[in-house]
């Protein structure tokens, strides 16, 4: 094990899914040479050449094409979106023609396609450069979508989704980047994609959130814990498909649930996880389901993102509403 930030375990994931598939291609704006807006491909040109790590022109729909292209003479694109603000100049892409086309051939082609782009505030990004859009790309069936919330996460999550035959989009919580270190074995492994994981042990209520939302879970159930509420926290990892069992478990286990997530309360994959878990669960809850989320406004500028964004002390807040629910 070696302690890594979170985009040098993304960056990792990327050299050994290079080293081990020539077939396997990386492209974007300045993903070569300049290794990326952020390094995440920072050397990987010089080691495996232009032909394999190379730049694109600032045109995310002429990325998208060419990655739905090159899987037809058997490449494996890693592509990558800059920001996924700028998700909408690629959606025919994504949700026209990468989701569709395992289906419309009739299960002949493959799609292993994977589309990485950084997402998330609390970095004072400007405009469409924060944007938390993955309950947009969630609707679309025949897309995984993949937000991983540690380090560890983020390598082995990477190298199975570059595995996988269908459509990934892969979202790095831009945050997260340098803010978070953790353990990160050594060497190729893959951590399974559609599975959830408890990432903190708990019984009198379940946290549910993902990506950025994960650290700030865990810094409220800690908080929690000194006030002797015990909290479970689920990291969900990959938000479509959701792993539902695992959540049934947990709420099983509980039977009081907050769920957090970074993005815009309305829609999206908080309201989805509450939809499914009073369908599927309803007899096991003993207090209605707690959320927290962002305001339903557009991201907003500079130093407003503090008030914005979620915090633990929301979480801790929302989940004592829940335990002390009569």
């Amino acid at each position: 094990m070696t302690e890594k930030t979170y985009i040098a375990a993304v960056q990792d994931a990327l050299d050994l899914a290079l080293t081990k598939d020539d077939n396997t291609l990386i492209f974007g704006e300045d993903v070569g040479k300049n290794g990326g807006v952020f390094r995440a491909t920072d050397g990987l040109q010089a080691k495996f050449g232009e032909e394999r790590v190379f730049n694109t022109p600032l045109a995310e729909s002429a990325i998208g094409g060419l990655a739905i292209g090159l899987t037809t003479q058997n490449y494996r694109p890693v592509m990558e979106i800059q920001f996924f603000g700028f998700l909408f100049e690629v959606m025919d892409s994504i949700a026209g023609q990468m989701s569709r086309n395992r289906f419309r051939f009739g299960g002949t082609r493959q799609m292993p396609i994977v589309v990485r782009s950084p997402y998330g505030g609390g970095t004072k990004t400007p405009e469409m450069h924060a944007d938390n859009l993955e309950g947009m790309v969630a609707q679309i069936p025949g897309i995984r979508v993949v937000m991983p919330a540690n380090p560890a996460d983020a390598k082995g999550l990477l190298l199975s989704a570059i595995e996988s035959n269908d459509p990934v989009v892969f979202l790095e919580n831009i945050h997260l980047y340098r803010s978070m270190k953790g353990e990160v074995p050594e060497g190729y492994y893959t951590t399974p994609l559609d599975k959830a994981a408890i990432v903190r042990e708990g019984q009198d209520v379940t946290i549910i959130s993902y990506g950025g939302g994960v650290p700030v879970a865990l810094k409220a159930a800690d908080e929690l814990g000194k006030q002797d509420i015990n909290a479970e926290v689920l990291d969900l990892r990959t938000v479509s498909p959701l792993d539902i069992e695992s959540i049934g478990a947990s709420v099983e286990k509980t039977g009081r649930v907050v769920v957090v997530q970074e993005a815009q309360r309305m829609a999206g994959i908080g309201a989805t996880v509450m939809a499914e878990i009073s369908e599927r669960f309803i007899l096991s809850l003993k207090a209605p389901i707690g959320r927290v989320a962002a305001p339903d406004t557009v991201y907003p500028f500079g130093q407003a993102e503090n008030d914005w964004m979620i915090k633990a002390d929301d979480v801790i807040a929302k989940v004592k509403e829940i335990v002390d629910y009569d």
